[in-house]
């Protein structure tokens, strides 16, 4: 198995341990507070990482334009996050996540149109799967 499998399995693992965690941990608490101080403290962890595996050599390696992708992809985050956790707040754990990973079919459409990927009768049947099946879990 590719190496980069591992690395999404992993990175499924650990947004599943956000989804609990943030559910159990926003209770009594503000939601746009709760996904700052979650910000607050991926930065500095992520600083850390960078300045352990020394990697802040490589910041004047990274253009302007890449530089600016990367910036908007950060606000992209954070208010992808800040909906994650006020759609957690109010509603249930397995539905908000489960409507969350729509984010695969949207990410399959936006790399069919800006990136040229491959629109298969596979991946778009993978997409109409991963629909339905978020609509199943958030169905009452």
């Amino acid at each position: 198995m590719e190496i980069w499998i591992w690395y999404a399995l992993l990175s499924a693992l650990f947004a599943s341990a956000v989804a609990i965690l943030g559910k159990i941990g926003l209770q009594g608490i503000d939601v746009t507070l709760a996904t700052s101080i979650r910000a607050v403290i991926m930065a500095v962890f992520l600083t850390g990482s960078a300045l352990v595996l020394g990697k802040w050599k490589l910041l004047s390696s990274i253009d302007s334009r890449a530089f600016g992708f990367i910036l908007v992809s950060g606000i992209a985050g954070a208010l992808s996050w800040l909906f994650y956790f006020l759609a957690l707040k109010l509603g249930p754990a397995t539905g908000v996540s489960a409507l969350d990973r729509l984010s695969v079919v949207f990410v399959f459409i936006l790399a069919v149109i800006f990136l040229g990927e491959p629109l298969t009768w596979k991946t778009g049947v993978g997409s109409l799967f991963l629909l339905f099946g978020a609509f199943l879990m958030v169905w009452k």
